[in-house]
């Protein structure tokens, strides 16, 4: 299993109500924890969730920093120049692949641009990356996560600061993180299979990202996605299971029903904590038939 983090497990510093029993059973599979969050180590992420109740090591722990990070070492040489837009944590990532990093464009033009999240992300630092990718940086942003979801609701996410590089560079990056393939390729090729269940509570990074990349995918209702977002979503979008829960690992989901004709929310009220069906299954095959 692939799982999401935030809005998924957690929701800022507020563990998700049932989601540490859930994985406790669930743990017979091998789980991965695949963030689009940059601005942490594994072994910061796994300090997370243990004290929340998750059971975790660093080597369970899949980041878009590190996939961003092998992205830049695949296209650039040993000891290349990144100007890093982004948390220390991410800097790291990017010299543990033998590049050096700044924070500043100052003198020969940095090879790329590497931005991730950061709450200290600031003006001065969005006008360095936009002079570098001006100037002819590869830019490469760890995710495009427009919002954040934390214990206070929605805030900015890395997808917003990068629409400011864009507006003002006319440029677009390189994406490491869900939905494009990069971050879920690195979790399936650290497990050795592609026979993997993608877990996750937004439709535009984790289903779309299982889409990508040829997985199934359930979709929880405890972060960012709703119903109507569901309702109104592309086919690329339309997950194979949805659940108000992370208790649905743990049961068969639902089968077809005779009632196929009964709307999603009402075929969840019959079913609290299990995995409904929506596509793939004769259930919805597009997001047309969810309507």
């Amino acid at each position: 299993m692939l799982l999401d983090l935030d809005g998924t497990l957690y929701r800022g510093d507020a563990v998700i109500d049932g989601a540490p029993a859930a994985l406790g059973v669930a743990s017979a599979q091998r789980l991965l924890y695949v963030t689009n969050n940059a601005s942490r180590r594994p072994e910061v992420v796994v300090e997370q969730l243990t004290g929340l109740g998750f059971v975790a090591t660093p080597d369970d722990v899949v980041t878009s920093a590190q996939a961003a990070a092998r992205l830049l070492a695949e296209r650039l040489g040993p000891g290349a120049q990144v100007l890093v837009v982004g948390a220390d944590d991410l800097a790291a990532e990017i010299e543990a692949v033998g590049l050096r990093t700044v924070r500043r464009f100052e003198g020969a033009v940095p090879s790329a641009v590497v931005q991730g999240h950061s709450t200290n992300t600031g003006w001065a630092d969005l006008a360095e990356a936009t002079y570098a990718i001006r100037a002819g940086a590869l830019w490469v942003a760890a995710n495009t996560d427009r919002t954040l979801p934390n214990e206070r609701g929605l805030a900015p996410g890395n997808g917003a600061m990068v629409a400011a590089v864009r507006a003002a560079s006319d440029q677009e990056p390189l994406v490491a993180g869900k939905p494009y393939a990069p971050l879920l390729e690195d979790a399936l090729r650290r497990v050795g299979t592609r026979s993997a269940l993608v877990v996750g509570d937004r439709l535009d990074t984790d289903i779309e990202g299982a889409d990508r990349v040829g997985l199934d995918s359930l979709l929880v209702l405890s972060g960012v996605s709703t119903l109507d977002n569901l309702r109104d979503a592309p086919p690329e979008q339309v997950p194979t299971y949805i659940s108000d829960s992370l208790s649905a690992l743990n049961h068969p989901p639902v089968e077809d029903e005779p009632d196929e004709s009964a709307d999603l929310a009402e075929r969840l009220r019959r079913h609290p904590g299990r995995a409904v069906p929506v596509r793939g299954t004769g259930v919805a095959a597009t997001a047309t038939e969810i309507r």
